[in-house]
């Protein structure tokens, strides 16, 4: 394998030169993270790589084993050794174990990948590459997404060729890369799916079952905030999903206003949906800094705070001496808001009215997204029973998490729609799971610590 890791952003880290290295063959896998178990140093970067009895495997994993600790015990039981803290080289050092059945010459990969399965419920999705081969796991609750996506050939000029040929297969954990690569959203990777990607194309392994007939738990904060509008999730792109939150947010939480607004952007959609359901004019109030970076993925609480003052701009002629209704994604930990109502008050606002287009998160996630206490969360907090006030807002309500996974339900297609294209006015939507633990308390899967 060739291979190259860094930490940073990855147009930092991938310099031209460097992808000149790795452009020697027609197969690979890369991975971005921010960390959630396992320190944030190089020694964490993925892909692992691990030499097998039947030559070296490279693994990229996005999500959190939520038994990684029983885990990291059993294999050091056994006299496996650990060079990092990552879960994720845990996932590698299963993938290594050879198979009782499985003969010297011939490595038996689905029982490898069952195997490691079986030992951790969830929470993972995974690219493991032998050989010419590419396989895609996905866990069996779904917690963390994963989709297949087909490359088109490209002219000259830039434009897709006939979209029924197929130039190759790619997979991702969201649809929104695939554009830009000239390749279209094939499918997603089911619940328990193990498939293979080869230049003969993808084919589904075996499908391992959840225990007990649970039910699917896909994390509903993907639709909430951490994916891109334009991705596409179980059948339905995320933009539709949000804005259809801000619609039952309007029913749920009208205000007698003057303009709809959002925090930009991954809440407009949801702002547009509000003022589309309570017939109010939509207007931009704040302008985003395109340059700085994340405030929720900052490592501590003053580069946060610091990262809010200096993220957006105010388009004061557009609202001043109005009654505002700012609508966002979600409050974590309250850090971001205040600033900004003070912002627009100090602007001219006449009132600002916050809507939260997703329930109050009063739980940490233990499968991959960095929530990592209950004492940091906003709404465990005292201040949280006279919210308005400590943010300076003149109301607050959140969406209930009913309207929630309502406006993500309304829009997911069944199995048997999906694969055959049927309309869908008359037929009833399957009953689908998903992971509201951050919302209720309520895991998926017993946590072992």
């Amino acid at each position: 394998f060739k291979m190259h890791k860094g930490m940073g952003l990855v147009n930092h880290v991938f310099s031209e030169e460097n992808l000149k290295k790795l452009n020697v063959s027609n197969l690979g896998i890369g991975h971005t993270r921010y960390s959630t178990t396992g320190h944030s140093e190089l020694q964490n970067c993925q892909p692992f790589v691990v030499e097998t009895l039947h030559g070296k495997i490279a693994v990229a994993h996005n999500g959190e084993l939520v038994n990684a600790t029983w885990l990291r015990r059993k294999l050091m039981r056994h006299g496996v050794g650990l060079s990092t803290s990552s879960d994720s080289e845990l996932i590698t050092q299963l993938l290594a174990f050879t198979p009782p059945l499985e003969e010297d010459d011939t490595p038996d990969w689905i029982a490898r990948i069952k195997n490691l399965m079986n030992e951790t419920p969830t929470a993972y999705s995974l690219l493991i590459m032998y050989n010419d081969v590419i396989y895609g796991v996905r866990d069996p609750y779904g917690n963390r997404p994963l989709c297949i996506g087909r490359l088109i050939p490209v002219n000259a000029d830039g434009k897709g060729k006939n979209s029924l040929e197929t130039e190759g297969w790619v997979i991702s954990s969201e649809s929104c890369s695939f554009l830009s690569i000239g390749a279209q959203y094939y499918r997603e990777v089911a619940p328990g799916e193990i498939v293979k990607l080869s230049k003969h194309g993808v084919q589904t392994l075996d499908t391992v079952p959840r225990p007990r007939g649970d039910p699917a738990a896909f994390c509903i904060f993907e639709y909430v905030y951490f994916s891109r509008p334009d991705s596409i999730f179980e059948g339905q792109m995320v933009y539709s999903v949000r804005q259809r939150c801000g619609r039952k947010l309007a029913i749920e939480a009208p205000v007698e206003a003057d303009l709809v607004s959002t925090v930009p952007e991954s809440a407009t959609p949801a702002a547009l949906g509000y003022a589309e359901q309570c017939g109010l004019q939509y207007v931009e109030v704040l302008c985003k800094n395109r340059y700085v970076g994340r405030t929720f993925i900052q490592p501590n609480m003053r580069l946060r705070q610091l990262g809010v003052a200096k993220k957006f701009g105010v388009l004061s002629d557009n609202f001043a001496g109005k009654k505002v209704v700012l609508v966002d994604d979600s409050i974590v930990r309250g850090n971001t808001i205040s600033p900004i109502i003070k912002l627009l008050r100090d602007s001219g606002a006449k009132e600002v009215h916050i809507r939260v287009a997703s329930p109050p998160i009063r739980f940490p996630c233990y499968m991959g997204i960095n929530i990592p206490t209950k004492e940091e969360l906003i709404a465990n907090k005292p201040e949280f029973d006279d919210l308005a006030s400590y943010i300076g807002a003149d109301s607050v309500v959140y969406l209930s998490v009913e309207g929630l996974t309502s406006a993500i339900q309304e829009g997911i297609k069944s199995v048997k729609e999906r694969e055959n294209g049927l309309n869908t006015k008359n037929i009833a939507v399957g009953v689908i799971g998903h992971c509201t633990a951050c919302l209720t308390g309520k895991y998926p899967v017993k946590l072992e610590w």
